[in-house]
Formats: structure tokens, sequence, C-alpha cells
């Protein structure tokens, strides 16, 4: 496939969050027309764009090496090659590093442009059955430091909470959830868009047994009711 990509442009492509089925015609054009993409993990990225033929030479960048990479990226977007970042799954800066190369990129006057896609979070809330007029987006708790004060803050929430977790701290987090915020009603939603999904919906205790006696396994995203005013004191 070819693609007229201009010049010195950072673009930011979401990907699927499972189904490879999920990815938009423009999002494969760029990724096949630009000089360099910068993946969050190059060997998870590579089964993406073998699906698609796409031959783009690649590069990391995460969380560990951003700090390193961000001024090499730079370097290419100013001298006029074109690079697409993109997370191992849905869109970067949602929970995946991608801020740091952006502010640096618009502070040299070069060009961001997104190419939007998946995002695990929204897709996790519009079929939760929750409020989605309104949401507070917190990512993943802080595992230690600040998650106390991170839980305090979520008691008075009105809009409807979205979290992250991972399969082995899940537990800990549904109970911690229940435990600070009261038995709110809630959904838990598994490997969206992939073979053993799974959305769960139900009030935190329900979750908590459930989980209780089958081990979680995937990726997950919590959606839990937010306060109402009538749980004003």
């Amino acid at each position: 496939m070819t693609s007229d990509v201009p010049s010195g442009i950072l673009y930011l492509v979401s990907t699927p969050i499972g189904n490879l089925e999920d990815i938009s015609p423009r999002a494969i054009s760029v990724l096949s027309g630009v000089g360099l993409i910068a993946a969050e993990d190059t060997r998870t990225s590579s089964v993406l764009l073998r699906h698609y033929d796409i031959h783009t030479p690649l590069i990391s960048y995460y969380s560990y090496n951003e700090e390193r990479r961000t001024p090499e990226l730079i370097r290419k977007l100013a001298s006029g090659m074109s690079v697409a970042l993109i997370s191992d799954a849905g869109t970067p800066g949602i929970s995946d590093p991608a801020y740091r190369v952006v502010r640096a990129a618009l502070d040299e006057s070069i060009d961001v442009i997104p190419v939007p896609g998946p995002a695990a979070f929204l897709s996790a809330l519009v079929v939760s059955g929750l409020p989605s007029e309104h949401f507070a987006f917190e990512g993943f708790l802080p595992v230690k430091k600040g998650r106390r004060t991170a839980l305090e803050r979520l008691r008075s929430e009105r809009a409807t909470i979205i979290l992250y977790e991972s399969p082995h701290r899940l537990l800990r987090t549904l109970k911690e959830l229940r435990e600070s915020l009261g038995d709110r009603e809630s959904a838990v939603a598994r490997e969206l868009t992939k073979k053993f999904e799974e959305v769960r919906r139900g009030h935190l205790s329900s979750h908590i047994e459930h989980f209780t006696t089958k081990a979680p396994r995937g990726e997950f995203v919590l959606i839990v009711r937010g306060k109402s005013p009538q749980r004003e004191t």
C-alpha cells in the first residue's frame, strides 16, 4: 500500500485493542507511509504490521527509554521524516507514553496529528450500563505511594469512575474500592474485542465473589458509578 504522507509530522495512531480488524484504513495508510514507527513493544506491534503487510521500520518507545528516545525522534522529525507513535493497543497517551514526545514536538513547532481509533476505557464505558455523560478516567491507581489518597479522592467523585487494572491486582483493587466507596454498582470488562471478551455488571461485592473463585485473566477495565447527590452527608 502506498501513501502520500506529508513530511516532518508526528502521528499518534490508534491501534486495535484486541481484534486486528478494528483499525481504520487511514491508520493503515499512515503506518505504511511514514518513515518510522515508534512502538511501545516492537514484538507486539510486529504482529499487527505483518497482518497488514506493513514494512515500515520500527523502534521502541516505552516508559523506560522515552527520556532518551525523545530527542532522537525530534531530530528525525526536524529533518523531515514523519513518525508514527503507537502503543501496544488503543490510543497512545492513554496510560501509555506519549506526552513527553508530543510536548517536545510542539515546543519545536512540529505538527502533531491524531489518527483516532479504539480506546479500551471508552469501549468498556459505553457497554457498562452506567452513566456516560460525565466520567473520570483514572488509569491505573498508584501501586503504593498515593494509593490511599487516590481512593479517598474518588469517594466524592460524582462522575462515573474508570480504572485500568492488571489481573494480579484486580481483587485487591475491587476490595479497596468497596471499602472506600461502598458497595457501588459497577462493571468489570476484560479482553475486550477478543475471543474471551467478558463484561460483568453488578455491585462491587458480586465481582469480588466471582473473582475470588475464578482466577482473573487478561487486562481489565473497571467502571464504577459515581457518588450520587443522595449520598451527601
